[in-house]
């Protein structure tokens, strides 16, 4: 079983004002210093425990990569010391480690030796590799006609050809096709089944809240949350916007669950509550029934465009159905401070049973991206159970119409 330990881990590069700056540090060693040094990561320090699955996420720049290099070996660390017990596998940057004068297959079997896996076996694996690889008769040519996806399919099949203890992946799997990724995410998530530690850098939050346990946000170097999947990704969420800093508050509310919530607050969401038909306030829905999602909006200031925007999300926190009054084209415009809106929507229960939540959003145009007034997720948290449907599996009620005839 494979661990990390991560203890004070800090990076800094030197900076020369001039070339000529480095060559006097060249000829002259015992001078004074003639650089100072740029800090990428600071005093990083987490665990990740055998079996365990953990996502580092934060925006570019923040040093995700860099800490990838430092726990891999690939870099040193400047502060600090990386300790891992297992076998590793890693996949950073894409194609890394393959000659672009070999072919597939040689690169193949080199990069599986560098793992400490014999030639031999390389050999007897080379089968399962190209067919998960499914880069056809370019395995026998040269890496450098290879696309960046086929290079990305061919390093994901030789670094998973054995079950490493510990799974290091970085972003390159986003250069591959939807259709890899799926598979590629399938391999991954049977490998956490069998007891692979994984550390994966991704800004795919469906696939880290469904593969995760934890969730690790980068920002400028540091450690700024560490935490359960969706607390994390609803805290990276509402970074996005702009000067979110220092508006994003996270809540504890019901069932130990936290609420984030970012924005100026020039105008916020006073209610949220789902009603039936007569307008009687709902806790739980029916699937194939009829809701209605009342949301009382306050402005507190005077707003060129005004759009709401909302989301149905999971428990893992992923979004089932979202939209907002822009796509719509129901945005408001010139809305004066003090007036209060009511906005009523109406959708059928077509989702499956257990938890869900109410995720609110009110912005000047399609995204928070721009004027963030306030951003709102576990607004409101219901449960949707089965009254009188077949019963069925997944998320989503589709109801077949299944015909059977002799042939």
């Amino acid at each position: 079983m494979g661990s990390i330990k991560v203890i004070q881990v800090g990076k800094a590069y030197r900076q020369y004002p001039s070339r000529w700056a480095r060559l006097a540090e060249w000829l002259l060693p015992n001078g004074r210093a003639r650089y100072h040094l740029r800090w990428v990561l600071r005093d990083i320090s987490f665990e990740v425990e055998a079996g365990q699955a953990v996502a580092i996420v934060g925006l570019n720049g923040a040093g995700k990569s860099t800490l990838l290099k430092l726990i891999t070996g690939t870099s040193h660390c400047t502060t600090g010391s990386v300790e891992i017990r297992g076998k590793v596998a890693a996949l950073l940057e894409l194609g890394m480690g393959f000659h672009p004068d070999f072919t597939g297959r040689q690169n193949a079997v080199m990069a599986g030796q560098l793992m400490g896996v014999s030639a031999q076996q390389m050999l007897e694996l080379m089968p399962e590799i190209e067919a998960f690889a499914e880069i056809g008769e370019y395995i026998h040519m040269p890496v450098r006609v290879y696309s960046s996806g086929m290079q990305v399919r061919l390093a994901f099949a030789v670094a998973t050809c054995v079950r490493p203890d510990v799974l290091i992946v970085d972003e390159a799997l986003s250069v591959g096709d939807a259709y890899f990724q799926h598979k590629s995410f399938e391999r991954i998530r049977e490998f956490a089944k069998q007891g692979t530690t994984l550390l994966l850098v991704s800004h795919d939050r469906n696939a880290i809240q469904a593969i995760c346990d934890r969730a690790i946000l980068l920002s400028n170097g540091e450690v700024v949350k560490d935490g359960p999947p969706e607390l994390v990704m609803d805290y990276y969420n509402a970074l996005l916007s702009p000067d979110a800093a220092d508006s994003v508050q996270q809540t504890q509310i019901q069932e130990g669950a936290v609420s984030t919530r970012s924005g100026s607050l020039e105008a916020i969401v006073q209610t949220v509550r789902l009603l039936d038909q007569a307008g009687e306030r709902l806790e739980e829905l029916h699937i194939g029934s009829l809701a209605r999602l009342e949301v009382v909006v306050l402005v507190n200031k005077d707003l060129p465009t005004l759009v709401l925007g909302y989301g149905i999300k999971n428990r893992l926190g992923q979004v089932m159905y979202g939209t907002n009054t822009w796509l719509t084209k129901q945005a408001l415009v010139g809305v004066r401070a003090g007036t209060r809106y009511k906005f009523l929507i109406e959708f059928p229960v077509n989702l499956g049973e257990g938890s869900f939540s109410v995720q609110t959003a009110l912005v000047d145009e399609g995204s928070h991206i721009g004027a963030n007034y306030e951003w709102k997720d576990l607004a409101l948290i219901f449960k949707v159970v089965n009254v009188d449907k077949t019963t069925f599996e997944g998320l989503v009620w589709a109801e077949p119409v299944i015909r059977i005839e002799e042939v």
